[in-house]
């Protein structure tokens, strides 16, 4: 299909993606062992985690979307071979980095009970409890979280996609062994889960900072360019990563406020919430991995000028992403039964268990490539702005309107709430499906 002057051959659009689905696979493993293992200590402990994991979400997906910034101004220099530029961004990335994670980490741990009163104030005592544990080691680990992303985006830039495997392995075997410690040995409940997150995410940190300092790879980080302040390349990263961060911020502010609502249906529907959200997982591994690994493939196209090759791997990775997710949502489907056998719910719990993660999957094979992928397919090229005003109207619309409308109005609860997850994805791939075949994402080069 391609030519040989092709940026990205189906060699090494293999190399770069594989990895990043097995780094997927192993997160997306711990995070249904958390949950299996906390629901050994109660209904209440599992939903105080799973309430907390919604505000986590927040913030990890903004940090996240720094990241993102960073890695498509990396990218478009690399593609445009422009080494020392590259170097330079990558070391202004973590300077932004470092200040925005420690202030998160500052605001969280002052006005951690606070917060979770204003958001869950209506849930039982004993899940407000567990929340507060859990949310507040959990804060102490974003500085790290922030870090150890921006160093795995500057490593996906470059094409090091094994080098993130790899720590990534060390950081979830880590994370699981000192569960399986804090929980059973212990019995130390939700802090007996969130102080190994807590360790994990430090040793990821500090290896894939000093993986970063190599000079060996095409971009390594200067602790000169770190300590400095260059407005013009801090304004190119954020021109990307702020938009991704409102549109992120507020699309898994949408989902706290959401989970806000869910908490008013009861603590099994909170458990089956928390419960779906990991088995969820399973079947967007593989378009996890290609939101990642798109960020590259079209930043370094449209850095070197190649907007056809940039179209045309959005479409290949597009194709790539439904294949998976049909497979894996087949595979979900038959293998539920047994994976709900590992938590201990009430009956109800588990029954709404089920109908979720089939309305998810169902929902996700239509919807979850053209919602994710391709919006970072056009954040890649740059087109951040649009992207962010889209998220943030389908969230407010759809994820959160639709939430109140079917969940509390119509009194259809936890079913009504994942009903309206599924209007936001359409509404978002409508948006972004127009905005491709328009062809203005062209226009937002971001060197």
């Amino acid at each position: 299909m391609y030519t040989e002057r092709a940026m990205f051959s189906n060699r090494s659009l293999k190399k770069l993606i594989l990895p990043l689905i097995m780094e997927q696979i192993l997160a997306m493993t711990v995070g249904m062992a958390d949950t299996m293992m906390i629901s050994s200590a109660g209904e209440a402990s599992i939903s105080g985690v799973a309430l907390v994991d919604m505000v986590n979400y927040l913030v990890i997906t903004v940090l996240s979307a720094l990241a993102t910034g960073g890695a498509v101004i990396v990218s478009q220099y690399l593609g445009n071979r422009e080494r020392e530029k590259a170097n330079h961004a990558a070391g202004q990335l973590m300077t932004v980095t470092a200040l925005i994670s420690g202030g998160v980490m500052l605001l969280c741990l002052l006005f951690c009970k606070p917060l979770l009163k204003l958001l869950f104030g209506s849930v039982e005592p004993a899940v407000m409890e567990a929340a507060v544990t859990y949310f507040w080691i959990s804060a102490i680990s974003f500085p790290f979280l922030g870090l150890y992303n921006s160093s795995a985006a500057l490593f996906r830039s470059m094409e090091k996609t094994q080098t993130t495997m790899y720590v990534s392995l060390l950081m979830n075997v880590i994370n699981v062994a000192g569960n399986a410690i804090g929980v059973f040995l212990f019995h130390a409940g939700v802090a007996g889960v969130a102080v190994p997150t807590l360790i994990s995410r430090a040793v990821a940190a500090v290896v894939m900072t000093c993986l970063s300092r190599s000079e060996k790879n095409t971009v390594f980080i200067r602790a000169g360019q770190v300590f400095s302040w260059d407005p013009g390349m801090i304004r190119r990263i954020l021109r990307i990563a702020v938009p991704n961060s409102i549109e992120n911020g507020l699309f898994s502010l949408g989902k706290v406020l959401v989970t806000s609502i869910v908490a008013l249906f009861g603590t099994a529907q909170i458990a089956a919430n928390g419960v779906a959200n990991s088995i969820d997982m399973v079947a967007i591994v593989v378009v996890n991995a290609v939101n990642l690994a798109i960020v590259t493939v079209v930043g370094h196209c449209v850095g070197a000028g190649e907007f056809e090759q940039a179209s045309r791997y959005m479409k290949k990775l597009m194709g790539v992403s439904y294949l998976a997710t049909g497979i894996l949502n087949l595979a979900v489907a038959a293998a539920l039964p047994f994976l709900l056998n590992f938590y201990a719910l009430s009956e109800e719990a588990r029954r709404l268990s089920f109908l979720l993660v089939l309305l998810h999957n169902l929902l996700a094979f239509a919807l979850h490539p053209t919602s994710f992928v391709l919006a970072n397919g056009l954040r890649a090229a740059g087109d951040a702005k649009f992207t962010m005003y889209v998220g943030i109207g389908s969230m407010l619309v759809f994820r959160l309107g639709s939430a109140v409308l079917f969940g509390v109005m119509l009194n259809l609860g936890i079913l009504g709430v994942w009903i309206a997850m599924g209007m936001d994805w359409l509404g978002r791939s409508v948006a972004f499906l127009l905005r491709y075949r328009s062809g203005k994402w062209k226009n937002f080069r971001a060197i």
